[in-house]
C-alpha cells in the first residue's frame, strides 16, 4: 500500500475530524506513543477527556499524552481523524493513506456528559449490537451509554436474587441479560472510553416482570398491570405502575439493587427513570384510596404527588445503603453520587424543592427546545442532562404527530453552557426499533450530537457537513451501518453539494 503524509495547517476543525489542505509526499510508518499521568480506570476520570497530540514533522512519530486512560484513547480517536484514504492512481485497484504529517492539537469536550440512550426493553437488543452501538460512540468520542434496560413491556434483566423478575419480565429465556452479559457490556464500553449508566424505570414503566407478587404471598407489587381500556390507567400500553404502599416492594428493590451493584462499576451511579407517572393508576387501587384518606387527603394530584415523592425518597435510601456496601474507591467521608431522573411533575420549578434535593438528584431534560423549564432549574442550582424531544429524539417521525429530526437539526440544537449543565444524550426508545434498524435511526445523527457536545461551534450544520459526510464513511469502513445522507460523489468532491 503507498503512504503518504499530509503537511498543512488545518482550515477547520470539529469533533468529526479536522480539515486539512491535501498535500502528499511518501512517509514511513507512524508510531503512537502514550503519555499518561494517572493509572486507572475510573468513572470519574472518564470526565477527563483531554488530550495533546503532537506530530512534530522532523520524525515520523505521533505523542499522546493525558492525564487519565480516558483522555489517551481519545487522543488515538483524534490520530485516526487525521488519516484518510487515498484512492490509488487512475486503473489502479490499490488505495494509499493520506494523514497530516505535523501537527500540534490540544482537545478537550465542552461538556463532560456526552451520551447515548438505547431503549432495549420494548424491543430485545442483542448484546453483539449493543458492542456495535458502543464500538459507534468510541469513534464518536461520546461516553456515557445510556442503558434503559426496564420497562412495562418487558423486564429482561436477569437478577440472581430475584430470579421471577426475567422469568415472568422477559419476553423468552432467549431475550435476557444475564449477569455475565451486562459485565460483558461494561467491560466492552470501559475499554472505549465509555461509562455504563443503568436506567431501571419507576415506578411508573414497571408492569410485566412485577406481575409474580400475589401468587408468591407477596401482595400486589405493581397495579394496572396490562389492564384495559389503556388509556384509563396509563400513557402507553402495557400498562403497569409500582405499588408504593407495599412494603415487600421495597425488599424486591433492594435485592435488585444489589444484584445491580455487581454487575455495573463499583462507583457508578443509577437512572431511576421516574417519567410518566399516571395518577389514575394509583387512584384506582382501594387499597391506596384508604391509606390517603386515613391521612386526611383528599385524592387530589399533590396527594399522589406527595405519593411519589415518598416512594422516591425511600428507593433512593435503598439504593444508598446497597450502593455503599459494594467495593469502592469513593472516599467513604464523601457523600454517595446523585442519581438521575427524568423531569416530570416531581422536578417542576414550583415544586422540585419539596420533594428531591439539589444535591442528589440530576435531571435528566425530555423537553422541547424551547421551554424554559431547564433554565428554572439550573437558577434553582439544580444539574441537567438535557435530551431535547424535539431535536435529539431518534424515534420521532415514525409515530403519532412526532417529527424525524435530520442530523443538521440535531446538530443545530444548542443547549446552555452554563453551570449545573452537565451534557446531553440522543434517545433511542425502541417501540419501532429491533436489531435490523437500530445502526441507521442511531448514525450518522448521534455523530451530530457527538460534535456539538464536544466542540460546540459557533457555526452551523452548513460548516459541519463535510465533517460529517467524513466520519460517516469512518463508521461505515468499521462496519457500523450508518444511514446515508448524500450521494457518495458530494463525498468524493466537498463543496460541491451544498
Amino acid at each position: 500500500m503507498n503512504k503518504y503524509s499530509l503537511v498543512s495547517p488545518p482550515i477547520g476543525e470539529g469533533s468529526f475530524g479536522r480539515v486539512y489542505k491535501a498535500v502528499e509526499k511518501e512517509s514511513q510508518n507512524v508510531v503512537a506513543l502514550k503519555r499518561i499521568l494517572k493509572d486507572g480506570f475510573s468513572s470519574e476520570d472518564n470526565f477527563n477527556n483531554q488530550h495533546y497530540l503532537q506530530i512534530p514533522g522532523t520524525k515520523i512519530s505521533v505523542d499522546i499524552s493525558s492525564a487519565t486512560v480516558y483522555g489517551a484513547r481519545h487522543g488515538l480517536e483524534t490520530l485516526s481523524q487525521l488519516i484518510t484514504v487515498q484512492p490509488g492512481p487512475e486503473g489502479s485497484h490499490r488505495n494509499g493513506l493520506v494523514m497530516v504529517g505535523a501537527a500540534r492539537i490540544r482537545d478537550a469536550p465542552v461538556y463532560a456528559h456526552r451520551g447515548f440512550m438505547l431503549d432495549t426493553a420494548r424491543n430485545f437488543i442483542p448484546i453483539r449490537q449493543i458492542r456495535k452501538v458502543l464500538d459507534g460512540m468510541a469513534a464518536t468520542k461520546l461516553n456515557v451509554f445510556h442503558w434503559h434496560i426496564t420497562d412495562s413491556q418487558s423486564f429482561p434483566l436477569e437478577t440472581p436474587r430475584v430470579p421471577l423478575m426475567a422469568q415472568y419480565g422477559a419476553y423468552s429465556a432467549a431475550a435476557t441479560y444475564r449477569q455475565a452479559d451486562v459485565r460483558s457490556v461494561v467491560r466492552w464500553a470501559k475499554a472505549r472510553g465509555i461509562r455504563v449508566l443503568m436506567e431501571l424505570d419507576a415506578p411508573a414503566h414497571a408492569g410485566n416482570g412485577w406481575n409474580w407478587g400475589p401468587q408468591h404471598g407477596l401482595g400486589e407489587l405493581a397495579i394496572c398491570v396490562n389492564q384495559q381500556p389503556w388509556r384509563n390507567y396509563c400513557i402507553q400500553p402495557p400498562c403497569g405502575q409500582l405499588n408504593p404502599i407495599n412494603p415487600n416492594l421495597y425488599h424486591i428493590l433492594r435485592d435488585i439493587y444489589r444484584d445491580v451493584m455487581d454487575v455495573i462499576a463499583p462507583e457508578e451511579t443509577l437512572h431511576m427513570g421516574g417519567d410518566e407517572v399516571f395518577f389514575p393508576c394509583w387512584n384506582s387501587s382501594e387499597e391506596i384510596r384508604d391509606l390517603l384518606r386515613s391521612r386526611g387527603r383528599n385524592l387530589e394530584s399533590e396527594d399522589f404527588l406527595q405519593l411519589w415523592a415518598e416512594y422516591q425518597a425511600s428507593a433512593l435510601r435503598i439504593w444508598d445503603e446497597e450502593s455503599g456496601r459494594a467495593p469502592s474507591s469513593r472516599d467513604p467521608r464523601k457523600p454517595p453520587p446523585p442519581v438521575v431522573l427524568w423531569s416530570s411533575h416531581l422536578t417542576l420549578p414550583d415544586g422540585i424543592e419539596n420533594y428531591l434535593e439539589k444535591e442528589r438528584y440530576i435531571v435528566q431534560a425530555w423537553l422541547k427546545a424551547n421551554d424554559p423549564t431547564p433554565d428554572q432549574l439550573l437558577e434553582k442550582g439544580y444539574r441537567l442532562i438535557f435530551s431535547t424531544k424535539d431535536a435529539w429524539y431518534l424515534d420521532h417521525g415514525f409515530w403519532g404527530i412526532t417529527t424525524y429530526a435530520n442530523w443538521r437539526k440535531v446538530y443545530n440544537n444548542r443547549i446552555p453552557t452554563s453551570e449545573g449543565v452537565l451534557g446531553g444524550e440522543t434517545c433511542l426508545w425502541s417501540e419501532l426499533v429491533d436489531l435490523n434498524t437500530i445502526e441507521t435511526l442511531t448514525w450518522p445523527r448521534t455523530a451530530a450530537l457527538g460534535e456539538r457536545l464536544w466542540s460546540n461551534p459557533n457555526t452551523n450544520d452548513k460548516v459541519a457537513e463535510s465533517r460529517l459526510n467524513r466520519h460517516r464513511e469512518r463508521l461505515v469502513t468499521r462496519e457500523i451501518r450508518a444511514e446515508a445522507v448524500t450521494p457518495k460523489w458530494c463525498v468524493q468532491n466537498e463543496g460541491e453539494c451544498s
